[in-house]
């Protein structure tokens, strides 16, 4: 059994409402074409947690429901707050309008727009207007594993990791994933020094790279490995660092990005051992998405 200071965790609410489709214009791609493309916020009804994060014609779009503490001043310390303390596995509640009362799930924070996505069930999503506030109940921040103190823990609800089918075996934690990403090819949000809020993208740009390692079978809610990567204070490369990440948005054609990746877990000790495990998303543990029963 891993030993966890969930007990210690405060919990606490935040409010927040549903941040609008944020329209870009033209954006050049890596490869010299301008587009238009769907893209970040909205309520987004056929793009959910266990889809291929490729699967549609869009740029960094994010599945189901986006959400702000409020739409100007994305760096005040209210929004800030609203996305720290937010982990994902939280739960969230409609409190207005239609769909009041209806339960849904924290998926991940998009930083640069410093969104919190929240998986919803279809009829919840038909519900919903853009008038409606959404109460997260937060709690994860600050969560350690007793055993292996040198591993640090970023925005993860500990319910959900009680079902990561984590085990410890001679003093190291097996961390099941999906995939292993090798630290070259991760791109827009390095150097960012704060991992508790936001995430960085994989990029896709090199087809070669991305069949090598399969990462255009990568899945919203798929848990991966990124080698060589250090997220304690920042997302930076060091030789030997694990980092645990969640598929957070989509694919994008821009130079430098591509599916977001928000980090969960971190050590530079050799402490994580990966595991590859088909099973190894977020939605599989929870229920969520695809994978709703």
């Amino acid at each position: 059994m891993i030993r966890i200071n969930d007990t210690k965790l405060a919990k606490f609410k935040l409010q927040g409402m549903i941040a609008s489709p944020l329209g870009y214009g033209w954006e050049l791609t890596h490869e010299g074409r301008s587009l238009s493309l769907p893209s970040v916020g909205g309520i987004t009804l056929n793009f959910k947690v266990g889809d291929l994060a490729n699967r549609y014609v869009a740029d960094h779009l994010e599945p189901s429901v986006s959400t702000v503490f409020e739409h100007d001043k994305r760096n005040d310390r209210r929004n800030v707050g609203y996305n720290t303390f937010s982990c994902i596995g939280n739960d969230a509640t409609v409190v207005s309008g239609k769909a009041k009362g209806k339960k849904g799930v924290v998926t991940g924070h998009h930083g640069g727009v410093e969104h919190v996505i929240i998986d919803f069930d279809d009829k919840t999503l038909d519900s919903l207007t853009y008038d409606d506030k959404i109460m997260i109940t937060a709690h994860g921040l600050g969560l350690e594993i007793a055993d292996i103190p040198d591993i640090t823990l970023l925005a993860l609800d500990p319910r959900l990791l009680k079902k990561m089918n984590l085990k410890i075996t001679k003093g190291k934690l097996e961390v099941p994933v999906t995939r292993m990403v090798p630290a070259v090819v991760m791109g827009s949000g390095l150097g960012h020094n704060f991992p508790y809020q936001g995430d960085y993208d994989i990029q896709t740009s090199d087809s070669e790279t991305t069949k090598e390692y399969g990462l255009d079978q990568l899945k919203l809610g798929d848990i991966v490995a990124i080698t060589d990567h250090d997220s304690r204070y920042g997302w930076s490369y060091k030789q030997g660092a694990i980092s645990i990440g969640v598929i957070i948005h989509g694919d994008s054609k821009i130079a430098g990005h591509g599916p977001g990746c928000q980090t969960i877990m971190t050590c530079i000790t050799g402490n994580i051992v990966p595991k590859i495990s088909s099973h190894a998303n977020i939605g599989y543990y929870l229920g969520i998405g695809r994978y709703r029963r």
